[in-house]
């Protein structure tokens, strides 16, 4: 079963690596270059593996079974 939550970031822009690991999808930094390895991750969509893939709100990024929608604080 998917699970739906909204992330509030503060600004214009998170990283996706840094948005992993807010929403509480990894543990912390080192985990997330493994974790798009073996795990397919879209944004908006399209499949990214890139942990810098800049993100704004608006955006909807899936992580496994995990759906975050980016919103501005």
């Amino acid at each position: 079963m998917s699970e739906s939550r909204e992330i509030v970031i503060r600004g214009d822009m998170i990283r996706l690596g840094q948005l992993l690991k807010l929403a509480d999808v990894v543990d912390g930094g080192g985990e997330v270059k493994d974790f798009l390895a073996h795990v397919e991750v879209t944004v908006n969509g399209e499949p990214e593996n890139r942990r810098g893939r800049q993100l704004h709100p608006g955006d909807v990024v899936v992580a496994g079974d995990e759906t975050l929608h980016l919103s501005s604080g």
